[in-house]
C-alpha cells in the first residue's frame, strides 16, 4: 500500500530518509546526553546539600550551647536553608523501601555517606515533594535535634534555551547539506532521463558528456553506445528503404513505356494507373528517406507566416478548396526550427485535411508554458476511434481503397509526426464533436 506522504522522486526519497535518520540519531544522542546530565546534576546537588548541611552542623557544634540560637537566627537568612533547634526529631522516619514516584527522596539518599553519620538513628531525612525541599534532622550531643530545611530544585536537563536552539541549528544545517548532496548525486539521473527523452524525439540528439564519477561516466558511455547503435540501425534501414525506392524507378519507367503498346485501352489505362500509384509510393518513400537524413540547420522562423504560406500554396494547387482554407491566430510568432521540414509537416497535415475533409482551418493559439498549440480542422466524416493512432504508421491509410482519387500512399502523417517530434513537439488526431477531424500540434517556442 502506497504511503500517503511518501515522496515520488528519487532525490526527495533519499533526502527524506537521510534527514529522518539524522533526526532520530540527533534525538537519541541528545537523550543520552540529557540522562548523563541528570546523573551529573543529581550528584552535584547531593554534594552541594551535604556540604551545606555539614557546614551548618559543624558551626552549631563548635558554638557554645547558649549562643546556638543566635547563630541559627543568622543562618535562617541564608538563601535556600533554614535551621532551628528542636527537642524531638521529625515524626516520620526514613522508610526502608521508597514507593514509586518519590524520586527526589531516592536521589538524596546519597547524602547519608557524605554526612559521616555512623548509623540511621542520628539522622532523619524527610522529603517534601510538593515544595521541592528536604527536611534533615541531626542529633547533637546534648540530646537536641538540629532541623534543617534545604531547598532541592527539580532536575531540568532541558531547561537551557540554548539546548533546543543548538538542536535545531544542527538539524537544519545537516538537512541543508543533505539536500544539496542528494541533488548533486541524483543530477546525472535527471540528465540521463532528459537524454533518453531527446533521443526518443530525435535520433540525432547530442551525446551525453562522459565525465564525473566512475559510475556516472560508465552509464553515460553505455547510453552513448546504445544511441550510436540505434542511430546506425535507423540510418541503415532508411538507406535500404531509399535505395529500394530509387532502384524501382527504372523498372517502373520501363513498364510504363511497355504499357503504351498494349492495344486494349481499358487494360492499358488500368496498368498505367497502377504504375502511377506505384511511382507515387516510390516518390513518397524517397521523400521519407530524405527527411530522415536532413541536415537543415535550426534557425528562427515566423510560424504564423509559414502557416499562411502553406495555406496559400495549398489553395494554388487545389483551387476548388481555396475558399475553405482559413487561418486564425496572431500575425507573427517566432520559433526555433527547420523551415523546410516544418513547412513539409504542416503541408502534409493541411493536404490530408483537404483530401479527406474537403477543408482546412488552422488555429494558432498563443504560447502557454513555452509551448505553442496549432490546430488543423476539417469537415470530413472523421476517423474510426481505433484508427486515430494507426494512421501514423507508415503506409497505413484509414481509407481502405488504394484509389489515388482519395489520397496518397500513407506516408504524409508519419512524415509530419517524425518532423514534429524531431523538433520536440508532437501531433495527435481526434474526432470533432459534430463532424470532421482535428489535428493538434504542439511545438516548443
Amino acid at each position: 500500500m502506497r504511503l500517503r506522504f511518501w515522496p515520488r522522486s528519487l532525490a526527495a526519497r533519499t533526502a527524506f530518509v537521510l534527514i529522518a535518520g539524522l533526526v532520530v540519531v540527533q534525538i537519541a544522542g541528545l537523550t543520552i546526553h540529557a540522562l548523563d546530565r541528570v546523573d551529573a546534576l543529581r550528584l552535584a546537588q547531593s554534594r552541594e546539600i551535604a556540604v551545606r548541611v555539614i557546614s551548618i552542623y559543624r558551626t552549631v557544634m563548635m558554638t557554645a550551647p547558649e549562643r546556638r540560637e543566635a547563630v541559627l537566627d543568622e543562618l535562617r537568612h541564608a538563601p535556600g536553608v533554614t535551621a532551628e533547634l528542636a527537642r524531638d526529631p521529625p515524626t516520620s522516619e526514613l522508610p526502608d523501601e521508597l514507593p514509586p514516584g518519590q524520586r527526589l527522596l531516592r536521589v538524596n539518599l546519597n547524602l547519608v555517606p557524605l554526612m559521616g553519620v555512623p548509623h540511621w538513628r542520628g539522622l532523619r531525612i524527610l522529603a517534601d515533594h510538593d515544595r521541592h525541599r528536604l527536611i534533615i534532622a541531626m542529633r547533637i550531643p546534648e540530646g537536641d535535634w538540629l532541623d534543617l530545611t534545604v531547598a532541592a530544585e527539580p532536575l531540568r536537563p532541558w531547561h537551557s534555551p540554548r539546548f533546543l536552539a543548538a538542536f535545531l541549528l544542527m538539524t537544519v544545517t545537516a538537512a541543508g547539506l543533505t539536500v544539496w548532496a542528494v541533488r548533486r548525486l541524483t543530477a546525472p539521473v535527471r540528465t540521463l532521463a532528459a537524454a533518453a527523452e531527446a533521443l526518443g524525439r530525435d535520433v540525432n540528439a547530442a551525446p551525453l558528456p562522459e565525465g564525473g564519477p566512475t559510475e556516472v561516466a560508465t552509464a553515460a558511455a553505455a547510453f552513448n553506445t546504445m544511441a550510436s547503435r540505434i542511430r546506425r540501425f535507423v540510418q541503415d534501414r532508411t538507406e535500404l528503404l531509399t535505395a529500394i525506392g530509387h532502384d524501382l524507378r527504372t523498372p517502373i519507367t520501363r513498364l510504363k513505356l511497355r504499357a503504351e503498346f498494349v492495344e486494349d485501352d481499358e487494360q492499358r489505362g488500368k496498368m498505367l494507373a497502377d504504375l502511377e500509384e506505384l511511382e507515387a509510393m516510390v516518390s513518397a518513400t524517397l521523400a521519407f528517406g530524405r527527411d530522415a537524413r536532413t541536415t537543415e540547420p535550426v534557425a528562427p522562423l515566423d510560424l504564423a507566416e509559414l502557416l499562411r504560406t502553406v495555406l496559400d500554396e495549398t489553395g494554388d494547387t487545389r483551387p476548388d478548396a481555396a475558399t475553405k482554407l482559413a487561418y486564425d491566430g496572431p500575425p507573427h510568432l517566432t520559433v526555433q526550427g527547420r523551415t523546410l521540414a516544418l513547412k513539409r509537416a504542416f503541408a502534409n497535415l493541411v493536404s490530408n485535411a483537404v483530401v479527406y475533409g474537403g477543408s482546412a482551418r488552422i488555429t494558432l493559439n498563443p504560447p502557454a508554458g513555452g509551448v505553442a498549440v496549432i490546430e488543423v480542422e476539417d469537415d470530413g466524416p472523421g476517423i474510426p476511434p481505433g484508427e486515430l493512432e494507426r494512421v501514423f504508421e507508415p503506409f497505413h491509410r484509414g481509407e481502405p481503397s488504394r484509389n489515388r482519387e482519395t489520397g496518397g500512399v500513407g506516408l504524409g502523417l508519419p512524415i509530419a509526426r517524425n518532423i514534429l517530434r524531431a523538433h520536440g513537439g508532437d501531433v495527435t488526431l481526434a474526432n470533432r464533436p459534430m463532424s470532421g477531424v482535428k489535428a493538434t500540434v504542439t511545438l516548443p517556442v
